[in-house]
């Protein structure tokens, strides 16, 4: 039980610097309905890391947001949308390979449960973002109708009157 409030925190800590490389990374993903896939995989994230807060909390802990949002924009030239895609397919991987052994060897059964609940959500993620790159952009499900050619994009950032 000693070990399970540093993992957790952990665990808190990698969860939210991928939430913060997505939040970074949607900015650049401006097709329409690529970018509706990262507002719920953000959201997604955001929900993880309130269970993860509260296990947390429950064990004693606090947490640390004090992570900064990375710098996402393309280091070369190309298309930046597919750069991150590909970035947030290879980084999702790593992260549930990173975590699958540490989580099954955890005695703590409802603690267990709640990472392998984010592990598999995590690789959801990565499949969209497959998807994505082979040119899916039904991601989050087919329209009742079809729409014909989808035009227009999504702004790098939120108008605020």
């Amino acid at each position: 039980m000693t070990d399970l409030l540093p993992l957790l925190q952990q665990f808190y800590q990698d969860k939210l610097a991928s939430l913060l490389r997505h939040q970074a990374g949607a900015r650049l993903i401006r097709q329409y309905d690529v970018n509706n896939t990262y507002q719920y995989i953000i959201n997604r994230e955001d929900t993880q890391l309130s269970w993860l807060a509260a296990a947390i909390a429950e064990l004693g802990g606090t947490v640390d947001d004090s992570a900064l949002e990375p710098d996402r924009r393309p280091r070369t030239g190309g298309d930046p949308a597919r750069a991150v895609l590909q970035e947030d397919s290879a980084d999702a991987l790593v992260f549930v390979d990173r975590w699958r052994e540490r989580v099954e060897a955890m005695s703590n059964a409802r603690h267990r449960g709640m990472l392998r609940i984010i592990l598999g959500e995590t690789m959801e993620q990565k499949r969209f973002f497959d998807l994505a790159l082979a040119g899916e952009i039904d991601l989050l499900g087919r329209r009742t109708k079809p729409v014909g050619q989808r035009i227009g994009e999504v702004l790098p950032t939120r108008w605020i009157e």
